[in-house]
């Protein structure tokens, strides 16, 4: 049986609201561009699929904390 471990809401919220900055959120956007137009260095192709891979993460993570409140994505 799995533990239970609570936590304040204070912290779902904090959790639930996590976002890329928005200049890490364009840069991922140019790298996703220069991607879909064959421009990237294998450097470039190796930081992208790290950040796609921390986005799915953290995705991950919101969908619990808001399942923990109720809520559904926005």
């Amino acid at each position: 049986m799995p533990a239970v471990v609570e936590a304040p809401v204070s912290l779902m919220e904090s959790v639930a609201g996590m976002r890329f900055p928005p200049k890490a959120d364009s840069h991922i956007q140019r790298l996703m561009d220069r991607n879909s137009a064959g421009q990237l260095t294998p450097a470039e192709r190796d930081e992208l699929e790290a950040l796609v891979e921390l986005s799915e993460r953290i995705a991950l993570v919101r969908a619990e904390a808001l399942k923990v409140l109720g809520r559904t994505p926005a």
